[in-house]
């Protein structure tokens, strides 16, 4: 395996912006001939789920990285892909870093911790360096993490999305051969507006919704144990699942100790196995895995 040099400073390329060696890489058509791409799988993976919000701010990456390492911790081989060029949060939430090195067919080999594999574009820059790219670059570097990291062989990746309902969105459920996409809302009327475009979204391209994940559902007192509804009534988002036809998956709380392991790079279900919250992603992901028909 050999290292690579990335520098954001460097010539960047449109058609190769993340600088991986062109030899084992896929066949590029020209960009005239494209049109609409055709859907495929990613290599050596059985599975895909997408994890959106078309909201920032609703925890979704916690949502996200506690799903993934539940499957992993269920027996499943499990990754996630951080596809938020611009944020990338699954660095700090696995507490990785350092650059990734190549395989021998010049793919990128992911990082590893608490027996999941990941891939973020944080590993390819420094943590304060800004991604300041127009839309072809992105989508070039989206499409390069999307099919030029060696997974080895998966059951299940989780994709990390960026809240929106833009270009990345479109290029991921236009590219790829997605098993099903979780949106993750808090019972805000301000985020659930914003989901109810998700799932729009997903729907008008034809993606299976798993369900629907509520974060934030109350404010758990770590004194007293009473949890306080700071966002809202909780039945707003039980009528819009409701609506729309959508399973609710599970109700997270927001909890201090949730937090402040994230931010030690310590997700919920490593640092805290035996707790409720752990018992509620455990569920989660035990009820994707049937929807999605998920073999060991």
């Amino acid at each position: 395996m050999n290292r690579r040099l990335f520098s954001t400073l460097r010539c960047l390329q449109h058609e190769n912006p993340l600088g991986l060696p062109r030899s084992g890489a896929p066949p590029q058509m020209p960009r005239m001939q494209r049109g609409l791409p055709q859907k495929r799988n990613i290599k050596d993976v059985k599975k895909i789920v997408a994890v959106s919000s078309a909201k920032g701010g609703v925890g979704k990456s916690t949502i996200a990285v506690n799903l993934a390492l539940s499957f992993a911790r269920s027996g499943y081989r499990a990754g996630i892909l951080d596809t938020d060029i611009f944020g990338p949060s699954i660095p700090t939430l696995l507490n990785l870093s350092g650059e990734p090195r190549l395989s021998a067919g010049n793919q990128l080999i992911p990082l590893s911790n608490y027996g999941l594999k990941s891939m973020s574009m944080g590993y390819l820059i420094p943590e304060s360096s800004p991604v300041a790219w127009r839309g072809l670059m992105v989508m070039k570097a989206l499409q390069q993490l999307l099919h030029e990291v060696e997974w080895g062989s998966l059951d299940v990746l989780v994709l990390d999305m960026p809240p929106g309902t833009g270009d990345v969105q479109l290029t991921i459920t236009q590219q790829l051969v997605l098993d099903g996409a979780i949106i993750v809302s808090t019972p805000q009327d301000l985020a659930l507006k914003d989901a109810v475009k998700g799932v729009e979204l997903f729907r008008k391209v034809n993606t299976n919704i798993l369900g629907l994940v509520c974060n934030m559902s109350g404010f758990q007192c770590p004194g007293c144990g009473e949890t306080h509804n700071v966002f809202g009534d909780l039945n707003k988002l039980r009528n819009m699942c409701r609506t729309y036809d959508l399973r609710l998956l599970g109700e997270l709380p927001l909890h201090a100790a949730m937090v402040a392991d994230a931010e030690d790079g310590k997700p919920t279900v490593v640092a805290e196995p035996e707790s409720l919250r752990s018992k509620v992603f455990a569920a989660m992901a035990k009820e994707v895995a049937r929807i999605v028909e998920l073999d060991k």
